[in-house]
């Protein structure tokens, strides 16, 4: 296992960005990741700058103590981080060098230790049910002897700001006896997640001013106030800042790396990622959340697909003049792009934006525009919908705009499904489908495990000698929604199909009372966007 220094931001030694994704944020609810999920999350993160990656608990968790076998072993190289290994004092009564939960934290081989030790009094008398003094002499002891090994430590004092305010006598002791012993930071835990920006500001403030030693912040989400706690804390003296990825962690989870980082980048100036990380924000955040297994949050600051994203025709009109009137930043800064969303409340300006995103100048098209504008507007109040339907809203686009208008590659006669509940109690659908392809009428059935399936099954079928793109075309996703109708009417479906070619993602839209019209409007659309983007403009010739 190689290391560069022990932080490999441009900031040097003068500032820690501290991730502890592979530990604390795995105690999200949801997660579990094998060793080879958390080699690859380290790799992201040290790809991306951070300077400390905590790996886990080696000795406590199976898991943790093989992740550090196999990095130690060469599985792990990192070009900007120091592993660290996360684990507790000697236990009462027990020499540091006796604790095999010690022996583990430096058979683990990482240069750096962070250390768990409790600093409310309350916690120390009846959780660990010793004195204050061997509560020091426990921290004290294990932090000399890592030391002596040739590990620089850390300390989590855990449940500090409300020790802190119960008894900081007693919180301030189990800092100065890890410092003393030769600790480098103190980092004080929110651990509840119960506090507010300015009085824990203060707090920090008033610990840095009575120690002088190295303060550290780390904020659990519990008040939705983790990373502005974060940030604070950093602005009141905290030089190491500890983070996870996408603030995954236990409860309502950790101040988010992601947004931590932004903000002390573009807000506070301070370079605390190298250039080429910064960039790189929103395509680490998407891949950390699929090894995760969990979506990506759209609503995310800074990395989130909707963090640039305008809905409002207004906001569009002044996006038109100059982007930075609605954008609190450029969003290539962190890899991110602008979208314009295309509803009911959209104007001709959101119009004309999205068909610049989408490749299409509709400079002095105002008449177009306005069709399309109140297209949208008249199809919304169906229940369509077209801002999570890119595709969709491109082809009714190039409807209005194009000489040529796309169409799908087959013209439908006629399709039938039927569904057969059977003795055994199997449910079994087929569908069948008329289509002219190619100037050929061509008859097509299939079976699916529902009308949909059928449905697709069929049409593929008949297609599939005459379109040579088709098998590279798949069904990734499909979502159906029920809207209530006006009164007195039934209810209306929304369908929408996410389609893909191995290298392209779309997604379309289709909405009726009946749920397999619905899908099967999605699904045309779905073809005529293949057709579309393979160079297909002829329809059913």
């Amino acid at each position: 296992m190689s290391h560069t220094s022990p932080v490999g931001t441009p900031l040097g030694d003068d500032f820690h960005l501290y991730d502890t994704t592979l530990r604390d944020g795995a105690q999200r609810e949801g997660i579990s990741y094998s060793v080879a999920d958390k080699l690859a999350v380290a790799r992201l993160l040290d790809g991306l700058g951070v300077g400390f990656i905590e790996g886990g608990w080696p000795g406590a968790l199976p898991k943790d103590t093989e992740f550090f076998t196999r990095a130690a072993a060469g599985e792990l190289e990192l070009r900007h981080a120091a592993l660290v290994a996360f684990g507790a004092t000697r236990r009462a009564g027990l020499a540091a060098a006796d604790d095999p939960q010690v022996r583990a934290l430096l058979d683990s081989a990482a240069p750096v230790v962070t250390l768990v030790a409790k600093s409310d009094r309350s916690h120390v008398e009846r959780a660990l049910r010793v004195s204050v003094d061997e509560a020091c002499a426990m921290v004290a002891d294990t932090v000399a002897l890592l030391v002596a090994e040739g590990r620089r430590v850390f300390l989590d004092a855990e449940h500090f700001f409300d020790g802190y305010g119960h008894d900081a006598d007693c919180a301030l002791r189990i800092l100065e006896a890890a410092m003393t012993a030769g600790a480098d930071v103190a980092v004080l835990c929110d651990t509840n997640g119960g506090q507010l920006p300015l009085g824990l500001a203060e707090t920090v403030a008033e610990v840095v001013a009575r120690t002088g030693f190295r303060v550290g912040i780390h904020c659990q989400d519990d008040t939705a106030c983790a990373v502005a706690n974060s940030v604070a804390a950093v602005q009141a003296g905290a030089s190491h800042v500890q983070c996870t990825a996408n603030g995954y962690g236990e409860r309502t989870g950790n101040a988010d790396l992601f947004a931590v980082t932004a903000n002390l980048v573009t807000k506070l100036g301070m370079p605390v990622l190298p250039d080429s990380g910064m960039v790189e924000l929103t395509r680490t955040s998407h891949a950390l959340a699929e090894i995760a297994n969990l979506a990506p949050d759209t609503h995310q600051a800074y990395v989130g697909a909707a963090a640039f994203a305008h809905k409002a025709g207004l906001h569009a009109s002044a996006i038109k003049v100059d982007p930075e009137l609605y954008n609190h930043l450029d969003p290539a800064v962190v890899g991110n792009s602008q979208r314009v969303l295309v509803t009911e409340m959209a104007g001709r300006a959101s119009v004309e934006l999205k068909g610049t995103e989408l490749g299409l100048d509709l400079a002095g098209r105002s008449a177009e525009v306005g069709v399309v504008t109140d297209r949208v507007k008249d199809l919304e109040s169906q229940g369509w919908s077209f801002e999570a339907a890119d595709a969709s809203f491109e082809l009714l686009l190039r409807s209005e705009v194009d000489t040529a208008p796309p169409a799908p590659p087959f013209a439908l006669e006629s399709y039938r499904v039927v569904v057969d509940h059977l003795a055994d109690g199997d449910v079994v659908a087929e569908a069948t489908v008329k289509v002219h392809v190619a100037g050929n009428r061509v008859i097509a059935t299939a079976e699916g495990n529902g009308p949909v399936n059928a449905l697709d099954a069929a049409l593929r079928q008949a297609l599939a000698p005459h379109v040579p793109w088709l098998d590279q075309v798949d069904l990734a996703d499909y979502k159906v929604r029920i809207l209530p109708g006006t009164h007195g009417s039934d209810a209306v479906t929304r369908v929408l199909v996410e389609s893909t070619d191995g290298s392209r993602e779309w997604t379309t839209v289709g909405v009726h009372g009946n749920v397999v019209e619905a899908s099967w409007l999605a699904m045309v659309d779905a073809m005529t966007y293949a057709a579309l983007r393979h160079g297909d403009r002829v329809g059913a010739r």
